[in-house]
């Protein structure tokens, strides 16, 4: 059950986020394309920034991203005012050992929301933390993540097959 998500929910919008508080989540870490913006965005929308200002009235938040371009995920991290991570190389846990560390967590204190179930799911889950798993915000990926793509839709008729997990039917 490496890629199996404790939530799933269309978008970072519908996420029980107070549910999560009341679990004693206390850092959400965001991945960043196609959860939080889109690859053309160089910043995030008002619509993004509403929503993290009132989440961190009451969460630590970092945007841990497998994007190359330190540019790009600080501009980004930036416009929310937040911490970030780039080149994280998730499913790699060792941005959340730090993490842990620079903010003095456990691990059940934190929740990695992501738009994959190869990078963003799997690297939560082998880290024994709650892992969220929301729709990605458009069809168009880097061409590494457009493989992911492929081996997450056997992944997921898996899944399906077990009816353990149906794509649109979200939970959490």
């Amino acid at each position: 059950m490496h890629f199996y998500p404790k939530i799933y929910q269309e978008n970072i919008y519908q996420i029980p986020y107070d549910k999560l508080y009341q679990e004693h989540v206390r850092c959400l870490l965001f991945d960043l394309d196609n959860t939080l913006g889109l690859l053309s965005e160089k910043e995030a929308s008002e619509k993004v920034k509403k929503l993290f200002q009132k989440l961190e009235k009451r969460f630590i938040i970092v945007i841990v991203s497998n994007h190359v371009s330190k540019r790009r995920v600080s501009n980004f991290a930036k416009s929310l005012h937040c911490e970030y991570f780039y080149f994280a190389m998730k499913p790699s846990t060792r941005c959340f050992r730090k993490i842990m560390k620079k903010f003095s967590l456990k691990k059940e204190e934190l929740c990695m929301i992501g738009d994959q179930l190869i990078t963003d799911v799997l690297a939560a889950n082998r880290f024994g933390i709650t892992a969220c798993l929301v729709e990605p915000l458009s069809k168009k990926d880097l061409k590494i993540t457009s493989l992911n793509r492929i081996l997450e839709n056997y992944i997921i008729k898996y899944y399906q097959k077990k009816k353990k997990f149906k794509k649109g039917e979200y939970y959490g």
